[in-house]
């Protein structure tokens, strides 16, 4: 609750040993601040200056020396007096020698000073409580008022301390029994409150809703779960008879995140280095960068920083802007990167639980070859690789498209079905061209005539050709808008088209 003294500082004080009845809490210039400390007792008075500078070098003081940096910097320091100007404590690091409690202490001042009044309180009332227990008539205090003062000295403020105040909450006793998992009665549930400090308690509603007292020592009580598991302990967590769950269900990997481990292992076992990058972008990057035209994508109202305008629509920036920063590494042998991940596309029609959110994740894979060609054979490859292990046939054209006239004649005697494929499924290769009418959206990213879209067939698309994903040599613009030397080819995949 305190958070290591840095919200709110506890001291205790022998009310006998200092002089009374008024305490000033101060802030005061560090060389001013004069005392001895309980710690050490030996080497005389310190200034509080000389004593956190001691506390940090010091070895048989290690102790205190985390507390040290919260307000070392501070051009003043906090410091409760006497009513003869004595210092009882420098909060919150150490107390002074003059008020500390011995054997013979038979008054305590508890003081509690923090960075957050209802913090200060909460920890006031609980250390106060629990001292009570041990007071010459038991849990009685003697209250102590606050004055706040300005600078005139004039009282602007006051209020009495501890507060010691209690509060009323709730919980329903078929909730409590549901969550703890047990059938206990209203009356029962009533007895186990007052077990465990949180009586009186008193049943509403036909005896449906529990009410129960939270002092001022279980500031813990927060929300109805609180009291439930409250309930839990005072049954017993052993007295919890174990039963057989009503539903029985089996967990598995979702098959797009199944489908996207298997493909990062071959990927990687194909050479490429997988990357991580973020799923917020510029719009620069995201569009104008790529020679793509800004459309609809999920933006940030308030975002912190230019590079962090919207979500990504493509993957593509982000394996570009690795590539940037990785200039240094050398493009010899060609430089092979990928990343399976999800991007954000706006939607008017995708629904959870019924309502329409306005955007849909999209799980694609994407990756870069960046050397001394172009690569396109090498990213061509990748995707005839990433197409067969979906086990996804290709179109008898495509495969004469791609053998000699010797060896289509040699597969023309024999079976053509050279491998696994389902059924219904193909997919072939069509140029992209600039003038064609359904020009797809990442047609300006690539070299003119260097490029091809990925026609799928499968049997949800009742044997229309959809286009999945693209791959071809990016357009040298696209190049010099993110640094990079070297001419490269890349391809983005919609996985989801796959399953």
């Amino acid at each position: 609750l305190c958070r290591q003294r840095t919200l709110v500082a506890i001291g205790t004080h022998d009310l006998d040993a200092v002089q009374g009845p008024n305490f000033k809490y101060d802030a005061r210039a560090p060389t001013s601040i004069e005392f001895v400390p309980l710690t050490p007792t030996d080497k005389g008075a310190f200034s509080a200056k000389n004593l956190l500078e001691f506390y940090e070098t010091n070895a048989s003081c290690k102790h205190l020396k985390p507390y040290v940096p919260i307000i070392k910097d501070a051009p003043l320091y906090p410091v409760i007096l006497d009513a003869e100007e004595a210092v009882l404590s420098l909060p919150p690091i150490i107390n002074g020698d003059k008020s500390k409690i011995t054997l013979q202490t038979k008054n305590v001042f508890i003081e509690c000073t923090a960075t957050d009044l209802t913090k200060a309180n909460i920890v006031l009332d609980t250390v106060v409580t629990m001292f009570s227990e041990y007071c010459a008539k038991p849990f009685t205090v003697e209250p102590v008022t606050v004055n706040y003062e300005d600078a005139a000295g004039t009282v602007v403020d006051s209020y009495v301390t501890p507060l010691l105040s209690t509060r009323r909450e709730r919980a329903g006793v078929d909730f409590c029994n549901s969550l703890i998992g047990i059938n206990i009665t209203p009356q029962e549930m009533q007895t186990l409150c007052n077990k465990v400090q949180l009586g009186p308690a008193e049943l509403l509603d036909n005896n449906t809703l529990l009410e129960v007292t939270v002092p001022p020592t279980r500031s813990d009580i927060l929300h109805p779960v609180d009291i439930a598991e409250d309930i839990g302990i005072a049954f017993g967590y052993n007295n919890i008879v174990k039963k057989v769950p009503t539903t029985c269900t089996v967990g598995g990997e979702q098959p797009l995140n199944q489908l996207g481990d298997l493909l990062r292992e071959e990927i990687g076992r194909a050479g490429y280095t997988e990357v991580l990058t973020h799923g917020l972008c510029s719009i620069h990057d995201n569009f104008i960068a790529l020679r793509r035209t800004p459309k609809a994508a999920v933006s940030l109202s308030n975002p912190a920083n230019v590079e962090y305008q919207v979500v990504r629509t493509t993957l593509l920036p982000g394996l570009l802007k690795t590539l940037q920063h990785n200039k240094s590494a050398s493009f010899t042998a060609g430089f092979k990167i990928f990343e399976i991940s999800d991007v954000v596309l706006p939607s008017n029609t995708h629904t959870i639980t019924e309502t329409i959110v306005g955007a849909k994740n999209a799980r694609r894979v994407c990756a870069v070859y960046a050397g001394p060609t172009s690569g396109f054979e090498i990213i061509h490859g990748l995707v005839d690789r990433i197409l067969t292990l979906c086990e996804v046939a290709p179109y008898p054209e495509y495969i004469a498209n791609s053998t000699s006239s010797k060896e289509q004649q040699a597969d023309d005697k024999k079976d053509t079905t050279f491998r696994i494929a389902r059924e219904g499924w193909f997919y072939t290769i069509a140029p992209m061209m600039d003038e064609d009418d359904d020009q797809h959206e990442s047609a300006p990213t690539y070299f003119p005539g260097r490029a091809a879209k990925i026609l799928l067939t499968s049997p949800s698309s009742s044997e229309e050709r959809i286009t999945i994903g693209t791959f071809g040599i990016l357009h040298p613009e696209v190049l010099a808008n993110f640094d990079i030397g070297y001419p490269s080819s890349c391809l983005e995949l919609n996985l989801e088209a796959l399953l």
